[in-house]
């Protein structure tokens, strides 16, 4: 087995490397890896349905979609990924591979005290709080298994970057189960633990990575070569690190947002596929002096996401006080500012 240790906090990188592994790796793998503040969330998950976009906006949060299912997960520098990548077994089904490759994580804890279980089929607990979530993905004959370790990560980030409006959402997409969690740091206060001198995220993945690998007959530390580094970076670059990837996969939805502005009530209804508007209809007791549906009509297409949406409506109004009409905006909404405007694509 190889073991790779990551310094790379980029998430972008971290989950192309993670497909990567996967796909053109022959060898069993091994790998520890940490993220910068992001939400990675399912293959198949709405990412808007799932994050406080404008929270992560202001807080510079990145928004990742891996490859495995499950729900969305908050990663930031006090919490540990691990991954294992095995050839399948015959006959193993789902909750079997995550038996398989929880089995040491679990046993790694409780050696220093720690008492983790798995509950249900792929989340690790302690005291009935969770500290991990785990997902899969099967590539032919091969097994990725990855999950968290929230060992010191913020709680006070996790909920607020987590923290959305479901019910706005209406659709196929996959919303995540909130379960309360916990950090394994805070178990941490006792004989054994403190003997084995895990005091940060540091030491605990040393000591990690060190307890894994006496669980293997032979184990061996893996460098990335510069053509396994060029293959990473393109990965990243054409999937991962794309709005197409990590926005434009979501499933349909529809949206809906009314609200009390100075020029008057706006009600928004909207529907969204492949991460971009596909129809929009604008009501509400405002005054105007062109027709709504022509304006909606310009919006069709724009995928929606704050800067794409925020562009798009400056542009109009920049647009026809160039052609003249010094209204701008103010023509389809009296008394209503663009940035009034584009808040309302957004809870």
């Amino acid at each position: 087995m190889l073991y790779i240790n990551d310094s790379c906090t980029d998430p972008y990188w971290n989950l192309a490397t993670e497909e990567y592994l996967l796909k053109e790796f022959s060898q069993p793998v091994f790998r520890l890896w940490t993220n910068s503040p992001s939400i990675i969330i399912g293959q198949y998950q709405n990412a808007l349905a799932e994050i406080d976009y404008n929270y992560i906006k202001e807080h510079n949060i990145k928004v990742v979609r891996r490859l495995t299912g499950g729900g969305a997960v908050f990663h930031d520098l006090g919490n540990l990924n691990f991954t294992f990548v095995e050839a399948r077994r015959q006959g193993e089904d789902a909750p079997a591979m995550f038996r398989r490759f929880t089995a040491p994580i679990l046993d790694a804890l409780n050696n220093i005290g720690v008492k983790a279980y798995l509950e249900g089929r792929n989340d690790l607990l302690i005291d009935g709080r969770k500290f991990s979530g785990n997902a899969v993905c099967i590539h032919k004959e091969r097994i990725l298994q990855h999950g968290t370790l929230l060992f010191s990560a913020s709680m006070n980030t996790l909920g607020n970057a987590l923290k959305a409006r479901p019910e706005k959402f209406i659709g196929k997409a996959v919303q995540s189960n909130r379960s309360r969690v916990t950090n394994i740091s805070e178990h941490l206060a006792n004989a054994t633990a403190a003997a084995q001198g895990i005091q940060d995220m540091e030491a605990f993945k040393d000591y990690l990575a060190e307890y894994i690998s006496s669980r293997y007959d032979s184990i061996i530390p893996y460098t990335y070569t510069p053509e396994d580094l060029a293959a990473i970076e393109r990965l990243r670059e054409e999937k991962y690190a794309t709005r197409e990837w990590n926005f434009g996969k979501s499933p349909s939805y529809t949206f809906s947002k009314v609200s009390k502005l100075q020029g008057g009530i706006v009600e928004i209804y909207m529907d969204v596929a492949k991460g971009a508007i596909s129809s929009l209809s604008i009501m509400g007791d405002y005054f105007f002096s062109l027709p709504t549906e022509e304006f909606t009509g310009m919006l069709i297409g724009t995928p929606h996401t704050q800067e794409a949406i925020a562009g798009k409506i400056q542009e109009i109004d920049r647009t026809m006080k160039a052609a003249g009409n010094h209204l701008g905006l103010s023509a389809y909404f009296s008394n209503i500012t663009p940035e009034e405007l584009a808040g309302m694509f957004f809870n």
